[in-house]
């Protein structure tokens, strides 16, 4: 069994065989053929998943770190050798390994739509052509994820919602990106105390039903967690009986305000939680304790909270785990990666139910007077975009180089305010539409010419 850790397999010297198979097959018969000039590919959804009406950029933050730091190693490369696939030429080019192209991108936090670009990559064929399972990878699940999210805090309506997933998700890596991603959508925080310690992310819990049972009793397991963390005490009240749970809570509570404290608030796991939320929230308010939060999780997503908001439960916040973590309900994004634009002009897929638009692009964003956006324009690079309208594409790396990196912070405020400004048909939960995307004539005129060639090409074979 090969000696590695159990998890963290990905290192910068080992990153460059982070891809598929076939992106190293063609990248060497590119270099056999001489064709490593510059070209441009896209990173584009085709279609929105079950429910959803819009997705949310995340991921890019990530795809910059490995583009400046992607490198194939003496080990990767022996391994590559030992595959016996790969010509000598190939294996001296990927020992000298960097990516030296640009990208423009879809800023982390911004909304988008199905067949605009989320990420633009120009740069050296064999280069574009080695980062697209990276690529594709980290972006695909970091929009889910953070489209899972904004979902969710748009059915808590200003209410906290915690990322409480890493126990649920798959491998340790994806907790990592789930609380990043979950951050930027809009969640307050995470569990997961290694994403607080990368991203600076809010970390939040307390305890387990196990913390309580390890006690004699529930008071004394409260008294004691009281005693030892006592700016920071929030208690399981449902292990045995949520009421009576309540009811140890505020002795404890008044037993903190003695030592000058105060109780947090408390947290229900399970049973009704409408019904037990309302009475505990009565009770909490009986005993002086109105500034004490009621947290509520077990199970939960954006549906099930918003039905708890609809039928008058008393929370201020909510934990979300394995449907957050996992986007349960739509639990893949399909992102393609797909050529636009080469040296020798123009590239277009035209698969049936898988044809691309061909070109650099620029998504522009349209407005009414009012600021809520009306209709998203897709536009050749250089076409001059409508007045008023804003473009969504920016530049974030030069020649293998962050130019543009935004805080983690600013990308949860566009997230929000960009949720803010979509019509309210696109916030709902379920049955929306997206926002219409159109093609600029310029792109329409260009598509129809490129089917043009090709049928004619067809005809004359």
């Amino acid at each position: 069994m090969p000696d590695y850790p159990t998890f963290g397999f990905v290192t910068p010297e080992n990153m460059g065989l982070l891809t598929d198979l076939y992106e190293l097959t063609m990248a060497d018969s590119y270099l056999r053929q001489d064709m490593n000039g510059p070209a441009t590919f896209d990173v584009f959804v085709r279609d929105l998943p079950p429910q959803r009406a819009f997705l949310v950029s995340a991921g890019l933050e990530s795809v910059l770190h490995y583009l400046e730091r992607v490198r194939f190693g003496d080990e990767g490369l022996a391994y590559l050798r030992s595959l016996g696939r790969f010509s000598a030429g190939f294996l001296d080019y990927l020992r000298d390994f960097r990516f030296t192209g640009s990208l423009r991108a879809i800023p982390e936090g911004e909304v988008f739509f199905p067949q605009e670009p989320i990420v633009e990559v120009t740069a050296p064929r064999i280069e574009a052509q080695i980062i697209e399972t990276f690529l594709l990878n980290t972006l695909n699940f970091q929009v889910m994820i953070a489209t899972k999210a904004a979902r969710t805090t748009l059915a808590a309506q200003g209410r906290d919602v915690i990322d409480f997933s890493p126990r649920r998700d798959h491998g340790a890596d994806a907790a990592l990106k789930v609380a990043r991603a979950s951050f930027i959508g809009g969640c307050v925080g995470t569990s997961c105390v290694l994403a607080g310690q990368l991203y600076g992310i809010p970390v939040f819990g307390t305890m387990a039903h196990s913390y309580v049972m390890s006690f004699p009793d529930e008071l004394a397991a409260f008294r004691a967690f009281a005693r030892d963390f006592p700016e920071h005490c929030v208690l399981l009240i449902d292990t045995y009986d949520t009421i009576q749970g309540t009811r140890h809570a505020i002795a404890v509570a008044r037993e903190m305000a003695a030592r000058g404290g105060a109780l947090r608030g408390v947290r229900i796991d399970s049973g009704d939680l409408v019904a037990d939320s309302r009475r505990v929230r009565v009770l909490l308010n009986e005993a002086g304790l109105g500034q004490a939060q009621i947290v509520l999780s077990g199970g939960l997503n954006e549906f099930s909270i918003a039905e708890l908001i609809r039928d008058g439960a008393a929370a201020e916040a909510f934990g979300v785990g394995t449907e957050l973590g996992t986007s349960a309900d739509a639990p893949f994004v399909e992102g393609v990666y797909k050529l636009v634009e080469d040296a020798e002009g123009y590239r277009i897929k035209l698969s049936t139910g898988k044809a691309t638009l061909p070109g650099r692009k620029q998504v522009w964003r349209i407005a009414d007077a009012s600021g809520t956006p009306v209709e998203d324009l897709i536009a050749l690079a250089d076409e001059p975009g409508p007045q008023g309208a804003a473009p969504l594409l920016v530049e974030v790396m030069a020649d293998g180089r962050t130019v543009r990196a935004d805080r983690l912070a600013d990308m949860q405020r566009r997230c929000r305010d960009r949720l803010a400004q979509l019509p309210p048909a696109l916030r709902a939960l379920r049955g929306a539409s997206p926002l219409p995307v159109r093609l600029s004539p310029a792109m329409e005129a260009l598509r129809a010419r490129m089917y043009r060639q090709a049928a004619e090409t067809e005809r004359a074979r």
